[in-house]
């Protein structure tokens, strides 16, 4: 309806990333987040995932800007491609020839973040709006206003929407940190004028929903480090998220302290901390930041080196310091190794390898299990309901989060006095309408998530995942035939190549039954049958799928290549 607020979640609602939500009325579209998330384990082959934004293309003339909350990658990764798909037919950028002028605005950090992913898509003409907590912005029918948040990354913010049915308040990822590590509290006077003024709707921040009490400040990562800083003489490897200053900034402090050199190591991180350190973000004394060539000539009780892979991701510094393979740094004796993160479920495994092959090496490994070395950037239970308080919406829609998270977070909503029919949750794609008359679900538009496998985008279908997971599970089975084209005669072949389906040298039986079978089955076939390539194929592969199911019960693709001479 023209008179109604549109809400849509095109990601980020019974899912952990993918942030991003579509907010409509009338003729005026703004989009909060754009960010993606890491393959769960099935999805073999696939870099990372984005949302569908088919909707936000299709209504491409409506927007009026896109709005960033924060720097991490789960709000931000999408937009390099949702920016190409916005822009000219090259793909190069948003094109005023089109009258297409699709701003982007975040703070200062986050918008310097976004410039450097942009950079690397070709995309440096995009138009990067800074803004200011308290700043507030005219977009179409919209009035936005930027709201400070405290969070694991610097420069976080909500927003505040001021819509014709109302305020609509976007709470973006946040906790309540009253000793924040650059001293920014969060703007608590702000949701309270909202809560004073009347809000008709927010969203809020699910991730620790389910998770009781209060979320400890930052600072108490700070005495993690002193500790063991004070009662460690050898090097100090610390493996934490890039986009973490805070978390960089109390490294360099205490190392700063007990009379350390700091060396930063993994591109994300360099770059991440250089932008942070330009902008004012990051504070570094003289001749602390060092080269990883200088290490050689520090002692170890002068070194603490900080880098990626706290996740065992394969290719990053940790992993590959764990396996021996990087080329400078080689754990000894004496080493002390910092998971300064939270464990992401489904990283557990590979988390696991790469802990214990540093124990093998001779380091000693603390993590998040056994020492104070991390603390989450979300609200947990009584600072989702202090909040929910604070701002006192009638209606209520919890976001970021799997399906568990928005349920808990939905029940401390009524809990805090907001009636469950005023309680929405969304699937994504789905439509929440508010007008003046109320609220309510009203159908859904195109949604979903497209796969990036290296430089394409959407060409990995579930189908194309179905065949590599058969692939990895039983493996491949190929039968080579040359036809005659003419008469059918068999020219050459059967001739039978297997991959992950059983080793051909150690079972030659199996080959040889396989290859029986197929020569047997030939033999059968009218000749008309075989000079036909495609009723060839789908003969062999039924005999050949029934034939390995019932003695093996294996179920490998089969792929028969006719070649016709």
């Amino acid at each position: 309806m023209s008179d109604s607020l549109s809400i849509i979640p095109l990601g980020g609602v019974e899912e952990i990333g993918l942030n991003s939500t579509v907010f409509e009325y009338s003729d005026d579209i703004i989009l909060v987040d754009a960010g993606l998330m890491f393959p769960e384990e099935d999805m073999l082959g696939v870099d990372f995932v984005i949302p569908d934004f088919s909707y936000v293309t299709e209504n491409r003339k409506k927007i009026r800007g896109i709005l960033i909350t924060h720097g991490h990658e789960d709000h931000t990764g999408a937009l390099p491609f949702l920016l190409k798909e916005l822009g000219s037919p090259d793909g190069n950028a948003a094109s005023s020839e089109e009258g297409l002028d699709v701003p982007v605005y975040g703070t200062a950090l986050t918008l310097g973040l976004i410039r450097e992913k942009l950079k690397e898509h070709h995309l440096e003409h995009v138009r990067l709006i800074p803004v200011k907590p308290r700043d507030v912005i005219q977009l179409g029918s919209f009035s936005v206003e930027f709201v400070r948040v405290t969070h694991s990354i610097v420069d976080g913010v909500g927003i505040c929407i001021e819509t014709p049915v109302g305020r609509v308040v976007h709470t973006g990822d946040f906790k309540l940190d009253p000793t924040p590590v650059d001293g920014q509290l969060m703007d608590f006077h702000k949701f309270s004028e909202y809560g004073e003024r009347g809000t008709v709707l927010m969203l809020s921040d699910s991730t620790n929903a389910e998770k009781g009490g209060f979320t400890f400040s930052e600072k108490e990562v700070r005495r993690a480090f002193e500790d063991i800083f004070s009662r460690t003489k050898g090097r100090i490897i610390i493996a934490t998220f890039a986009s973490n200053i805070h978390r960089i900034q109390q490294a360099i402090d205490v190392a700063v302290m007990y009379g350390r050199k700091v060396i930063l190591c993994g591109r994300s991180i360099v770059s991440n901390s250089q932008i942070a350190l330009d902008l004012g973000y990051l504070r570094l004394p003289p001749n602390t930041w060092l080269k990883l060539e200088d290490l050689d000539s520090l002692r170890d009780e002068e070194v603490v080196i900080i880098t990626t892979g706290s996740q065992g991701e394969p290719m990053s510094v940790l992993s590959r310091i764990a396996t021996g393979e990087h080329k400078t740094i080689k754990i000894r004796d004496g080493d002390t190794v910092i998971l300064s993160a939270k464990i992401i479920p489904g990283n557990e495994r590979s988390i696991g390898k790469i802990i214990n092959h540093l124990f093998r090496r001779g380091a000693n490994v603390i993590y998040e299990k056994v020492s104070e070395i991390h603390v989450s950037g979300h609200a947990s239970k009584e600072e989702l309901k202090l909040i929910l308080n604070m701002v006192r919406p009638k209606y209520f829609m919890p976001i970021h989060g799997e399906y568990r998270h928005l349920r808990y977070h939905a029940m401390l909503a009524e809990k805090t006095g907001i009636p469950p029919e005023n309680v929405f949750i969304l699937e994504n794609g789905e439509v929440l309408d508010i007008s003046d008359s109320g609220a309510g679900k009203n159908g859904r538009v195109n949604s979903g998530r497209v796969f990036i496998d290296g430089k394409g985008m959407g060409d990995v279908e579930d189908m194309v995942l179905r065949d590599r997971r058969r692939l990895a599970h039983d493996g491949i089975v190929l039968v080579l035939i040359a036809v005659e084209k003419l008469t059918g005669n068999i020219v050459s072949g059967p001739e039978i190549i297997s991959r992950g389906f059983i080793f051909e040298d150690a079972s030659p039986e199996v080959m040889n039954d396989v290859k029986e079978l197929v020569s047997n089955t030939l033999r059968e076939m009218d000749r008309e049958l075989v000079i036909d390539p495609s009723l060839l194929q789908a003969k062999l592969r039924s005999t050949l799928k029934k034939y390995l199911r019932n003695t093996m019960e294996r179920r490998p693709m089969i792929m028969p290549i006719i070649v016709e001479v």
